[in-house]
């Protein structure tokens, strides 16, 4: 009678991953923020459009023989929007504290875990003519802009919020938040499409990387 030849299975290295729990952690929790942040611009301006909700209150409350003041209509909806407001400055105090714990967490890499060595070894690939290495050191420094770009979104919110202190520079904070929160729109589209499109191409495990930490580190 023969006996079954079975392979064992390589064992799983221990020791530290590519990409740290506090790197996942912060990633994960910053995305699901930001995108609750964009969400809640949508729900104001798109979905909901408070502007246009006195109409729709006046007609509801009419059929009901309730009569409202105009003044009184514009103090409904501004109840709807000061809600969504509130969820909104509350997120972006969170990811205010999240952007502290993610300069925290580079403190604590080591290795290849840190952002320097990958962008190191990808730039090491792409001289020895890696296409692939060379994309990968553009996005690697595309990450670098968008914290910068979150960090100048989540100061002048801050400053926004706490708008009484800061009288002289509130009009301009304004339109820097709301120009790099387009920019950081561009970049969860452009990262999102990026990642799907490295998964069934040249990259694939990058999602699963970010979930269980990918291989171990050097």
């Amino acid at each position: 009678m023969a006996t079954s030849n079975y392979s064992a299975s390589a064992p799983v290295p221990a020791g530290p991953k590519r990409n740290s729990l506090g790197l996942r952690i912060w990633h994960w929790a910053s995305s699901g923020l930001v995108l609750f942040q964009l969400l809640t611009i949508l729900f104001l301006f798109v979905v909901l459009k408070v502007k246009q909700l006195a109409p729709e209150f006046s007609k509801v409350l009419a059929e009901k023989g309730v009569v409202m003041a105009p003044d009184q209509l514009r103090g409904l909806t501004r109840i709807v929007a000061h809600h969504i407001w509130d969820w909104h400055i509350w997120a972006g105090l969170l990811i205010s504290l999240l952007l502290a714990y993610r300069v925290l967490v580079s403190f604590r890499q080591r290795g290849s875990q840190r952002t320097a060595a990958k962008i190191a070894h990808l730039q090491t690939l792409a001289s020895q003519g890696d296409a692939v290495a060379k994309k990968g050191v553009l996005i690697r420094y595309s990450y670098r802009m968008f914290y910068v770009v979150l960090a100048v979104m989540v100061l002048t919110g801050v400053i926004l919020v706490f708008e009484d202190y800061f009288r002289s520079i509130e009009h301009l904070s304004k339109e820097i938040h709301e120009v790099s929160m387009y920019a950081v729109i561009a970049f969860v589209v452009a990262h999102i499409f990026g990642v799907f499109r490295a998964e069934v191409t040249d990259a694939p495990g990058l999602v699963s990387g970010m979930i269980n930490g990918g291989e171990p580190a050097e």
